[in-house]
Formats: C-alpha cells, sequence, structure tokens
C-alpha cells in the first residue's frame, strides 16, 4: 500500500481530527493533575460561618472616617478580643462618611463577611477593592453611624 494514497483525501481530514483531539483530552487530563496537586488559594479561611475560629488569620485595617476621637481604637479592641488581627489605624481620606462599610482588599468574601457581621455592619454595604500592597484581607471604614455598631452597644 502507497502511503501517499493512504493520506490522500479523505484520511487525511480523520487523522488531523484525531489528532486535535488527543491533544484536546492530553490538555484535559494535564489540567485536572496540576488541579489536584496545586494548593488552594485560600488556604487559611475555609468555614463560612460567623466566627472567627482559632488559627484563622483575618488581618483588617481600621480607618476612621467619621472624625471622632478614639472610635478606631475601641473598634480595635473589640475586633481583637473576637480573634481579628488589627494592624493598623488610620484616618480614611475623608471625614464625612456616613454609613460604616467593609472593603474587601484581596477578594476574599468570607473574610469581609465575617468582618462585617463581627461589627454588625449589614452586608450589603461590602465592597471589593483589590489592593494585595496592603498585606491584609479588609478595611472598615468606620462612618457617623458607629454608635449602631456592636463594639459601641
Amino acid at each position: 500500500m502507497d502511503i501517499r494514497r493512504y493520506f490522500h483525501g479523505r484520511n487525511i481530514t480523520i487523522v488531523v481530527s484525531v489528532a486535535i483531539l488527543v491533544g484536546f483530552a492530553a490538555l484535559i487530563i494535564a489540567s485536572a493533575v496540576h488541579k489536584s496537586f496545586a494548593p488552594s488559594v485560600n488556604p487559611i479561611i475555609e468555614q463560612s460561618d460567623d466566627l472567627v475560629r482559632q488559627g484563622d488569620q483575618i488581618q483588617v485595617n481600621l480607618l476612621n472616617g467619621c472624625g471622632d476621637q478614639g472610635v478606631a481604637r475601641r473598634m480595635m479592641n473589640y475586633l481583637r478580643s473576637s480573634g481579628f488581627d488589627v494592624v493598623e489605624i488610620d484616618n480614611y481620606s475623608r471625614f464625612s462618611v456616613q454609613r460604616s462599610f467593609v472593603i474587601d482588599r484581596v477578594g476574599d468574601s468570607i473574610s469581609a463577611m465575617k468582618t462585617a457581621k463581627a461589627l454588625g455592619i449589614a452586608d450589603s454595604l461590602r465592597v471589593l477593592r483589590i489592593d494585595s500592597t496592603l498585606y491584609i484581607r479588609a478595611s472598615v471604614v468606620i462612618g457617623k453611624d458607629y454608635r449602631t455598631l456592636k463594639p459601641f452597644q
């Protein structure tokens, strides 16, 4: 049998199609193997309940957006007693923030949700603003409504 005749016409289409399918199958298998050995993106915070558990690493910073003295320090003490790692207290860019809110800094909605819930901030007041240069999971911007939050009741 002449090899040129075998690969002529329709047969070459079948051979190319089979080669492409084998290539895709190899990619799918390689991807599955890679995912099974790759570490999870967020290995520290896995549970989705309201509590900060032993070993959780939820680092937050507090930003005073209301201008009242001592508010951030009181909130820091409350969060630390609840198991959060408050790494910084600072002022927000302005002191006219009406409602306190939580900023998710790394795309970790569970940590942001736990932070908001611990303080009594509504779930609708969580926003995503990724900034990996801050080395924190969430920022809490303290607004003029701080007296309604858990640390002040």
